[in-house]
């Protein structure tokens, strides 16, 4: 079986390659857009464990070795590159270190979506890139209402904001700008509003998705986007490591006796962690639990740390939906596996806290002291 270690750019690649049976080593530096590359990996005889870097524009790369029967590993960049000391970084270098990982069983892989989920993920991503241009054709909308005296603010957008601003006297390019931008704002709205529609099928069709929208305050599009980033929920041994994985914990630099916790560290995910902030400000409002902890939270610190805070204990609340119910279903799994009568919804509870104590006897060492966290990336 042969192992190839990849150093993937968009336009090439270099790889290098270690034959097990013969012990036969070799480099190549592979074109991608003439077809080299796809032509390489097509004439090898058999599957092969392949390493790769996680870098964007490689999807197409990736489902192609999957097709042509190989074994892709993708691997955390930033691991990868702390695991390599020297200061002279080439192609060929890196992809020498990424097989020698591969051969020593150190390669810090990550977990990947599926097709499908990615393919969802590009529904959110393309709903929020066109808000984000409807929100900046409003705001030009609002510039040309002020410059000629008009301050609606929202109301510039009723049927009566409407009329005003078709009424003002612009001329020349001005009146261009506004009625090219009235037209693609209507546009935009018919375009999110199908895709809104897109969105609420597939939360409702997303079995995990739908549990999330039980928590009220999240929409279909948070609760989406959370099933789709956090993925195997079994992969995070706890709930710290979430937020750590979405960037909602504080960075920390401590030396010696001297701790000291900066801001938040913005690692993961973007997308989900603006979400969770905008959508912990409905939850504060609708659930009294959520509020009565923002209150508090507020007569200490900013509103812009409470927020993020908030938005640290919905993430919690929704990892522990989802693993809460997968342990359910293990439970009636096994349950029904081996003869046993299922449990109802009165044994549940008492189900869940007997596997969340065992977890907490099981993670306690002889001592008495817990074991090292491990990372909720598994290793190679």
């Amino acid at each position: 079986m042969k192992i190839i270690g990849c150093d993937f750019h968009p336009a090439v690649q270099q790889i290098a390659v270690f034959d097990r049976e013969t012990g036969e080593y070799s480099e190549h530096r592979l074109s991608n857009g003439d077809g080299e590359a796809e032509r390489f990996y097509r004439a090898l005889s058999e599957p092969c464990l392949i390493g790769i870097e996680a870098c964007g524009n490689s999807h197409w790369f990736i489902d192609l070795l999957e097709r042509l029967g190989h074994e892709v590993r993708v691997g955390d960049a930033a691991k990868i590159r702390a695991s390599y000391v020297r200061k002279q970084k080439t192609d060929k270098r890196d992809a020498g270190h990424i097989l020698r990982l591969l051969l020593e069983k150190r390669f810090p892989q990550l977990w990947t979506p599926s097709r499908q989920q990615r393919d969802q993920r590009q529904l959110l991503i393309h709903r929020h890139k066109l808000v984000q241009m409807r929100a900046r054709v409003k705001n030009g909308l609002q510039h040309l209402a002020l410059n000629q005296g008009v301050q609606r603010k929202d109301k510039l957008w009723n049927k009566a904001g409407q009329k005003m601003l078709n009424a003002l006297p612009l001329e020349g390019w001005t009146a261009v700008r506004r009625q090219d931008s009235l037209a693609l704002l209507i546009q935009l709205d018919e375009q999110i509003g199908q895709l809104d529609k897109a969105v609420e099928q597939a939360a409702d069709s997303d079995p995990r998705a739908s549990l999330l929208l039980q928590q009220k305050g999240v929409g279909p599009i948070t609760a989406l986007a959370f099933a789709l980033t956090i993925g195997d929920v079994s992969r995070f041994e706890h709930s710290n490591q979430v937020a750590s994985y979405l960037g909602l914990i504080p960075a920390e630099y401590t030396s010696s006796n001297k701790r000291r916790l900066g801001s938040i560290s913005k690692q993961g995910n973007g997308f989900l962690r603006m979400l969770l902030v905008e959508a912990a400000q409905t939850v504060t409002r609708l659930d009294p639990q959520f509020h009565q902890h923002y209150v508090h939270l507020c007569r200490n610190k900013p509103k812009a740390v409470a927020k993020v805070a908030a938005a640290r204990k919905l993430a919690v609340r929704l990892y522990w939906m989802l693993r809460t119910e997968q342990e359910v279903q293990k439970a009636v799994l096994i349950g029904s596996s081996s003869g046993v009568p299922l449990v109802g919804e009165s044994q549940t509870e008492e189900l869940i806290e007997r596997s969340r104590i065992q977890q907490r006897a099981g993670s306690a060492g002889n001592d008495g002291k817990r074991k090292p966290r491990v990372s909720p990336i598994p290793s190679a």
